[in-house]
């Protein structure tokens, strides 16, 4: 049985970054000129009046500080409050292919391979940046790589789950190198509007080599892989190519990004936090053994409550939980793997996991040790 390893990695962002103070003012401002805009509606109880935001709600609900995004200007126009993006076109190259050319490149480079080595190409996203041609194709013909590609979507666990079919590819012998690429441009999709969710959301890329025996100093073996799913409508998003042919009528924010984030946080976090329990002990290692949990930036307290459900306690090093989260927002399906990216600095025989989870409900936890 031949050993399949996470080669190399590599993250893309945008060079745009908005801190809370900034996203609270323009939130704000916007709320300014909604209430007056429609002060009579609201004295008649027609409308109702919006509250304003504060960097202490955002702080606390999520941890997160600040984010990259795509278009900082017309996320922060008070007007516009989306950012500015083109729309698809054949005369060049997609959004998703931008951040995924570059982010596989730093993962290329990390691996110590060359886009003749690559055998196939995955793309999974938890946004689709169009239904057809793949995004993989594109990429693999952009870098002129051989043998076949395809595009694929599981939420926030699109990246774990391209990971695992990566895996799986591998192990059956239809490829010995695979390029993994998870680009997620979330903000055209955000409604920055929605004091609940204006603050959420960040723009990012990361790649991954999953390689047979690979001999690269940063590889990981890759020694489990546990996937579940389970149907709730607590992550959500109507829109779709169906929405031109509807016939009954909605506006964006209902076609847009929806959660329930109370009930996505009662179900999930115990959800998840029992199958990786269970994973480990199916693989007889003990919790306490696992040196990094780099888990799916979602929130805060949810990184911390899973890890303390795992560990059995709320005392343990928060070292062993990177939360990019606090600088990049969450990154969706990528934000694993831009924890695992940014901290992996461990010794020869160390574990750890990468887990992702969200929409579905969706969990793909994958076991690690450091060659």
């Amino acid at each position: 049985m031949h050993n399949i390893h996470i080669a190399g990695t590599g993250i893309w962002y945008p060079d745009d970054k908005i801190n809370n103070d900034e996203l609270v003012d323009s939130y704000n401002s916007y709320v300014d000129l909604f209430n007056t805009k429609n002060k009579e509606a609201i004295e008649n109880g027609d409308v109702i009046q919006m509250q304003q935001s504060s960097v202490e709600f955002i702080e606390k609900a999520s941890g997160i500080k600040s984010r990259h995004v795509i278009d900082k200007n017309g996320i922060l126009d008070n007007k516009r409050m989306m950012p500015r993006v083109n729309n698809e076109h054949e005369d060049r190259l997609s959004i998703h292919a931008v951040a995924g050319i570059n982010a596989a490149k730093n993962a290329i480079k990390q691996a110590n391979i060359s886009t003749n080595d690559i055998d196939a190409v995955i793309v999974g996203t938890s946004h689709a940046a169009r239904n057809y041609p793949a995004v993989a194709i594109e990429i693999q013909n952009e870098l002129k790589i051989n043998g076949y590609a395809y595009d694929m979507l599981v939420g926030c666990s699109s990246t774990t789950f391209a990971i695992n079919n990566a895996y799986s590819d591998i192990a059956s012998g239809l490829a010995n190198t695979i390029l993994v690429i998870n680009p997620e441009i979330s903000t055209p999709f955000v409604n920055f509007t929605h004091r609940d969710k204006h603050f959420i959301f960040g723009d990012g890329c990361a790649a991954t080599i999953i390689q047979k025996d690979s001999t690269s100093e940063k590889s990981f073996k890759i020694i489990d892989r546990k996937l579940y799913t389970q149907f709730s409508n607590n992550i959500r998003s109507n829109y779709s190519y169906l929405n031109r042919a509807a016939i009954d009528t909605k506006n964006n924010e209902d076609l847009l990004f929806h959660q329930n984030g109370r009930g996505v946080f009662k179900d999930v976090c115990p959800l998840v936090a029992k199958l990786i329990t269970d994973q480990l002990e199916l693989n007889k290692i003990e919790p306490k053994d696992i040196s990094k949990f780099w888990l799916h930036q979602a929130n805060g307290k949810m990184i911390r409550l899973i890890t303390s459900k795992i560990l059995g306690t709320d005392d343990f090093d928060s070292s062993i939980t990177p939360m990019p989260i606090i600088n990049f927002g969450n990154l969706a399906s990528v934000g694993s793997l831009f924890a695992f990216n940014l901290d992996n600095d461990l010794e020869a025989g160390q574990k750890g996991v990468i887990c992702s989870f969200g929409a579905g409900y969706s969990v793909c936890s994958i076991i690690v040790e450091k060659n």
